[in-house]
């Protein structure tokens, strides 16, 4: 087979194909590219320019080496990735393949060991965690399995809470809140505690919370994993259709490979490092 030139990377999903010799090649507007599958080729189609371009997040032979007294774990083993804007990008993987290491790494909650994090073709992977915390609150919204909600607080009050740390905190009157409230069914519950909510009301003032500050990425780690299925695919088709209604890019961890099958792009895992194929992968490493 023919041998890849040095440091080829798939333009679409940025996996390093180095040494590969499973691959696919095409000739795109009058230049030659390399693809870790047929599903990233299809897409490049698409839309050359875009992936020839900068994209929003790049990952770029990303560790990170975990150290218990004599006992080093490595979680993710040498990741390049990329997450284009507007996309509805799933990780998958089995259990322990660093899916949520890796969104750590992605939504800035914690820094790598080695390698280099790009975010809007600027590379952060040197910031403080001052400098972090700002750009989390100006850039994302989280929505996580646990709901992480603070007891004490109402609804609202949980809401609104990341406004605290934002510029954006004067900008979103109560309003404004009722009505987003209304919007998912939550209008007479704003007022209660998380204790007097059910779980699926919970993750729906969770994902309020998420777009409180109104972020360009909103990140879901398992964010339907503690749901039953209808509520859980509510939760689901809100995010979906902020994704395709306004472009928010959209970047969910999940064992399920039916969401994966949803997404523009899926980053399949296994043993800390992406695998190619994606697509026809997803039921597969998921067990």
């Amino acid at each position: 087979m023919k041998a890849l030139p040095p440091e080829s990377r798939d333009p679409v999903c940025g996996m390093d194909l180095s040494g590969s010799t499973d691959f696919v090649e095409a000739k795109v507007a009058g230049g030659h590219f390399y693809f870790c599958s047929e599903p990233c080729a299809k897409r490049f189609k698409t839309d050359p320019e875009r992936f020839q371009g900068e994209p929003m997040i790049h990952l770029h032979d990303v560790w990170k080496v975990f150290h218990d007294g004599g006992v080093v774990t490595e979680v993710l083993r040498g990741i390049n990735v990329h997450i284009w804007d507007g996309d509805f990008t799933v990780i998958i993987g089995a259990s322990g393949s660093g899916k949520s290491t890796l969104l750590n790494m992605i939504g800035l909650l914690d820094k790598p060991t080695s390698g280099i994090l790009n975010l809007d073709g600027k590379d952060i992977t040197a910031t403080t965690d001052d400098e972090r915390t700002v750009l989390r609150s100006e850039k994302f919204g989280f929505v996580f399995q646990q709901y992480n909600l603070i007891p004490w607080l109402t609804a609202y009050d949980n809401v609104t809470l990341p406004m605290i740390f934002s510029e954006t905190r004067d900008g979103m009157r109560r309003e404004v809140l009722e009505r987003h409230f209304g919007d998912i069914g939550l209008g007479e519950r704003m007022d209660h505690r998380p204790t007097e909510l059910s779980g699926g009301e919970q993750q729906r003032v969770a994902l309020l919370r998420a777009l409180a500050n109104d972020p360009e990425i909103i990140i879901g780690d398992e964010p339907t994993g503690n749901l039953d299925s209808v509520t859980g695919d509510k939760i689901l088709d809100m995010l979906i259709t902020l994704n395709k209604t306004e472009k928010k890019t959209l970047i969910i961890v999940t064992h399920d490979a039916d969401i994966a099958l949803k997404a523009d792009q899926v980053i399949t895992l296994r043993d800390g490092k992406t695998i190619p194929g994606h697509l026809r992968h997803t039921k597969t490493y998921t067990d």
